[in-house]
């Protein structure tokens, strides 16, 4: 989920989830059919059928069926500070970054470039 959340600086606070009260943007824990554990943020919902995509992602991901979910993120914890997932700030950015979904390809090579040139 970088560059939302950085592995090794950030936790996550999941619970159980209620598959019917997930929505649009609601970051959830799944079980890829017989493979691992994700947490990716939704990105649409069809009925019973979910479709992801991490953060750092530019394709989304799917179907996911509600028997694959595990868990919705309620909070994180960042440098020791817990942050709910219904902080404005929170909610904002990843309202933004989801929009940007399209373009995260172009996101993402623009600032390699930038780094290449620092």
């Amino acid at each position: 989920m970088y560059p939302m959340f950085v592995p090794g600086r950030d936790a996550a606070v999941i619970k159980k989830a209620d598959v019917k009260k997930i929505r649009r943007a609601d970051v959830v824990l799944y079980r890829r059919k017989g493979s691992i554990l994700v947490l990716h943020r939704v990105v649409k919902r069809k009925g019973g059928q979910f479709y992801m995509a991490g953060d750092n992602q530019t394709e989304v991901e799917g179907p996911v069926e509600e028997d694959q979910i595990r868990g919705i993120l309620t909070a994180f914890v960042r440098n020791g500070r817990r942050i709910s997932v219904k902080n404005p700030v929170y909610v904002i950015w990843s309202g933004l970054w989801l929009m940007f979904l399209p373009v995260r390809g172009i996101f993402w090579s623009f600032t390699a470039w930038v780094r290449r040139r620092s």
